[in-house]
């Protein structure tokens, strides 16, 4: 039994110990405000929507790997079967049949890949200059992931900072390219006019009467309007091969930023289509190959800028004409090995001629001393990690591939005569010593 309590000392007692005031007898209870509890509700409910989710959404389809022949095994003792049922047996390869077929569609297949690389001939070059930069900035992007960045960011950055890097060296170049080539433009007249009152221009146009050939031949140009309208011709030709060269260079930079992301599974897809017992050896070839390409790509990047770099500094001191415009032409010629230094030495030299036997003597020395300096210190610490090729197979094969594909193919030149030469030595004369 419990004693009766007396409601008024209970809930007296109740306002006393939670420290509020009492309430008079016709006072109404606080209650929460109805629009402010329909809000929390609202959002209460919207948030378990966007939870769940949406009414026949189903996950988005990856392109998976098959599994390895370890895993069949397991899920073939497990008593699972695979979703499109077991292989059966494979036809015998001395079956007539199988021969036949076998060779026919091994024709085919041969003349159907000739005939799409002869008609796809340029977005092939575009795809080998692609793969041909993320080959270059792949070691970049491992290095940044070594230092715990995320391969993504590390791929944003390299990029971002050769995009950035380019973009700054042709804003810088073009301005003074320009103004350079409406000096040319504007001295040519005059260059023209000391030539004609040259005392060697006089004694020609005496015995040979060039003057007045020069006049006819002119004539007949503007008089022909098959020519005029080889130089309209001319003109729009010039800028559709801008136009193609602009569109190619977005074409390679797309592709750069798609192979530079997917190349670890680039290469684990190419490992995978290797037989299972020579996949290991498969696998640290081909990192060998694409490991010395990238060092090859960075190595020459390197040697060309300073290469470039030495040349402006040279003709801005001994005074030759157009040093910047030189300078760009001494840097994309430096990207060609062995003989691209050599030609850019002599075509500098030929046009310092025109500042005075003196300064072409001055700049000649200095440059071709370089180029031994670079040959025998600089080249030799900066592609330590790159390719080593005998200098005969490098000549041979840069004069080949700027033969077969211009100047991509002297630049990938030699790094396709490293990896040739990897395999020869890895593949066959191992296989031939066994014999």
């Amino acid at each position: 039994m419990t004693e009766p309590t007396d409601p008024s000392l209970s809930g007296h007692a109740a306002t006393q110990e939670s420290g509020s005031q009492p309430r008079g007898p016709l006072e109404p209870a606080p209650q929460p405000s109805a629009p402010r509890a329909a809000a929390a509700g609202f959002l209460i409910s919207m948030a378990r929507r966007l939870r769940q989710p949406l009414p026949g959404a189903q996950p988005r389809l990856r392109f998976e790997m098959p599994p390895e022949q370890e895993e069949e095994a397991a899920a073939a003792d497990s008593g699972s079967t695979a979703r499109f049922g077991d292989p059966g047996p494979r036809m015998s390869a001395q079956h007539p049949l199988y021969v036949g077929f076998m060779g026919t569609v091994g024709v085919g297949a041969a003349l159907l890949v000739y005939w799409i690389g002869s008609n796809t001939t340029q977005l092939l070059l575009w795809i080998v200059t692609a793969l041909f930069i993320a080959l270059g900035l792949d070691p970049v992007v491992r290095w940044l992931e070594g230092r715990k960045v995320p391969r993504p960011a590390g791929i944003l950055v390299s990029v971002a900072v050769l995009a950035l890097a380019v973009t700054g060296f042709f804003a810088t170049l073009i301005p003074t390219i320009v103004q350079q080539v409406t000096q040319i433009v504007q001295e040519a007249p005059h260059w023209v006019q000391d030539f004609i009152d040259s005392d060697f221009f006089r004694t020609l146009d005496n015995q040979f009467g060039v003057r007045e050939r020069i006049s006819q031949e002119l004539e007949k140009f503007v008089n022909n309007p098959e020519a005029m309208g080889g130089i309209f011709g001319g003109v729009v030709g010039f800028g559709s091969t801008v136009a193609n060269g602009l569109f190619g260079a977005l074409i390679v930079l797309v592709l750069s930023l798609y192979f530079l992301s997917a190349m670890p599974s680039m290469k684990k897809w190419g490992y995978r289509l290797a037989p299972r017992s020579r996949r290991a050896r498969v696998e640290a070839l081909s990192e060998e190959i694409t490991g010395s390409v990238g060092n090859y790509v960075i190595g020459q990047v390197c040697v060309a800028l300073l290469n470039a770099t030495f040349a402006f500094i040279v003709m801005s001191i001994v005074g030759v004409p157009f040093a910047v415009l030189l300078a760009f032409v001494v840097a994309l010629l430096a990207f060609i090995p062995l003989v691209g230094g050599m030609i850019a030495g002599v075509l500098v030299t030929l046009i310092a001629l025109t500042a005075g036997w003196q300064t072409a003597v001055v700049f000649a020395i200095c440059y071709f001393a370089y180029l031994q300096f670079e040959a025998y210190f600089i080249s030799p610490r900066i592609m330590q990690k790159a390719v080593a090729v005998p200098g005969a197979v490098a000549v041979i094969s840069v004069i080949a591939g700027g033969s077969l594909l211009g100047v991509l193919g002297a630049l990938i030149a030699i790094p396709t005569a490293a990896a040739i030469m990897l395999l020869v030595k890895e593949i066959f004369i191992v296989r031939q010593d066994k014999h």
